[in-house]
Formats: C-alpha cells, sequence, structure tokens
C-alpha cells in the first residue's frame, strides 16, 4: 500500500515549538518512505478556533519548507461526513444518546475514586434517559476481553488499553453539538487512505478508541507512532494553553535542528546547518536510520 501520512494542527493560535516536532517527525517518516504527507486542519471545535490561526500555520509550515503533496483539508467543511458516520453507527445500534452533564459525570467518577474502583464513564445512560433530555452520543464499548485494544507504537513499542475499564462508552458528538475528536479523526484518516500517524505522545491515550471506531465503522487502522512531546520548564506539554511562544520564521534552521535533536536524530552534514534542502536530506537520512528503513 503506497505510504500516505499526515500532520493534522488545530487552530488554536500559531505553531510553536512543540507542534513543529510533530510536523517535522510526519514530514520525515513520509519522505523516507518515499510516500505523501498531507496536512488537515483540525478546525471542528469551534469555541477553540482562533481567527487567523489556521492560515498563520499554513505559512509557518511552507516557509519552513515543509509542503503538503495535497491541497490542505479542513475538518469544518467535513460536518456532513461525520453526521454519516453518526447514522451508520446509529442503525447498527452502536451509539445511545447520553443525558449526563458534566457535573454528574464529575461526581460519579469521585464517588468511584474514593471507592478505589474504575474511573470509567458508569455507563448511565445505556439503558435510557430516565427521564434526561438527551444532550451528547456515546459510543457502546465491549465488556471482557473485546475490551482490550493492544497495539504496536512503532517508537513506543506495544501499547494496550482496555476501553471498559479504562474509558468507558466515549462521546462522539458533544453536548454542545461539537463533533469529538475521536469521530472526526478516525473519518478524515479513513477518507484520506492514511496509512501512517505519527504524532505527539499525548495523544496516545486516544488511539484504542480510535482502533475501537475504526473495527465498528469497517475501516482500516493506520500503523502509529507517538513521538515524544516537548516539555517546559515545570514539566508540562509544551502548549499554547501554558504559554508557548509561535516560532520565529525568520531562524526556520534554528528551530529545525532543534527539533530534530529532540528527535534523537544525529545531523552529521554540515549542509544541515546552512540550508533547509541540506537540513532535510541530514535529517530525512538520520530518520531513516533511527528507524529502521532503508536509506532513500
Amino acid at each position: 500500500m503506497t505510504y500516505r501520512g499526515r500532520f493534522a494542527p488545530s487552530p488554536t493560535g500559531p505553531l510553536h515549538f512543540g507542534s513543529l516536532v510533530s510536523a517535522l517527525a510526519s514530514w520525515l517518516d513520509a519522505r523516507a518512505h518515499r510516500g505523501a504527507w498531507l496536512v488537515r486542519v483540525e478546525d471542528i471545535d469551534g469555541p477553540r478556533t482562533v481567527p487567523g490561526a489556521a492560515k498563520d500555520i499554513l505559512a509557518t509550515l511552507e516557509r519552513f519548507g515543509m509542503h503538503a503533496d495535497e491541497p490542505p483539508v479542513w475538518q469544518s467543511t467535513r460536518t456532513a461526513r461525520y453526521q454519516q458516520a453518526l447514522e451508520q453507527l446509529k442503525a447498527a445500534g452502536m451509539i445511545y444518546p447520553c443525558g449526563c452533564t458534566r457535573k454528574e459525570i464529575a461526581d460519579s467518577l469521585l464517588n468511584a475514586h474514593a471507592r478505589n474502583t474504575t474511573l470509567a464513564y458508569p455507563g448511565t445512560c445505556r439503558d435510557g434517559l430516565h427521564g434526561k433530555p438527551a444532550r451528547a452520543w456515546r459510543l457502546r464499548v465491549p465488556d471482557g476481553d473485546s475490551a482490550v485494544i493492544t497495539f504496536e507504537d512503532r517508537w513506543q513499542g506495544k501499547q494496550t488499553q482496555n476501553l471498559a475499564t479504562e474509558v468507558g462508552d466515549f462521546v462522539l458528538k458533544r453536548a454542545d453539538d461539537q463533533w469529538a475528536y475521536q469521530l472526526a479523526v478516525v473519518v478524515d484518516d479513513a477518507e484520506a487512505c492514511i496509512t501512517h500517524i505519527v504524532r505527539g505522545a499525548d495523544l496516545m491515550d486516544s488511539t484504542a478508541r480510535q482502533i475501537y471506531l475504526q473495527r465498528c465503522l469497517g475501516v482500516p487502522t493506520p500503523e502509529y507512532l507517538h513521538v515524544p512531546v516537548v516539555t517546559n520548564e515545570q514539566g508540562e506539554k509544551l502548549s499554547k494553553q501554558n504559554g508557548a511562544t509561535a516560532l520565529d520564521i525568520d531562524k526556520p534552521l534554528e528551530a529545525l535542528c532543534a527539533a530534530a535533536q529532540h528527535l534523537g536524530l544525529d545531523l552529521e552534514s554540515a549542509a544541515a546547518h546552512t540550508t533547509l534542502d541540506g537540513f532535510y536530506a541530514a535529517a530525512t537520512a538520520a530518520w531513516a536510520k533511527r528507524m529502521g528503513l532503508p536509506a532513500a
């Protein structure tokens, strides 16, 4: 199968160093496989979307020499496809409406923590709304061995998660009528024929849910690779929410070399530090070596 990878930023602010690491890793993996690299703007979370941020991110990627092989896709234009997927699951009896408020869920999890039992959603609305209005739609997860999802991460190794005890029935459409990340990303990756997903390790906890949802929708499961996240001085994931600054578009090589260093790549070529072409040639070779791929 022809390799197809992607970078999927959320336009909640300008591109920062943590996002650059993920973008670079996905770009290098695509190039090392001689495959295609796509960009998808994940702008379906309206309340968090910052006007102009998507345009700024795309311009920064271009300035840094990461050119997509196809025009960018915008999630905000694809809500009809998410609705179709929801209707497919509804027809199969795999989802149900949920009337629980955030406070009710938080209280149930707090009580579960006090009892030292599972912190998964307790399935309150599985058998009906009990007089409450429908707020969200949840996907039923199986019980027993069927709830255990195992996958081999190309960076992190074997991963296992029990959806029943660690997650519970999860939301596909939120109470505020926004589409959940889990549904949108699975539908989009399947339609774009994505074969390999390279992203930050902060998203690894979502992977088991996405694999299960892929099975429910009857779409292929890509290969996964989760790179170490960049953290600040307090050990927190570097993000726009905790003050991550925008990249300096006038110093792309400096930021790219730092991102390559974070990924553990040894850039032996002197040209890697003087031109973008030199950097990408050296970085692609270093990535291929690290991942055990044939030299480009």
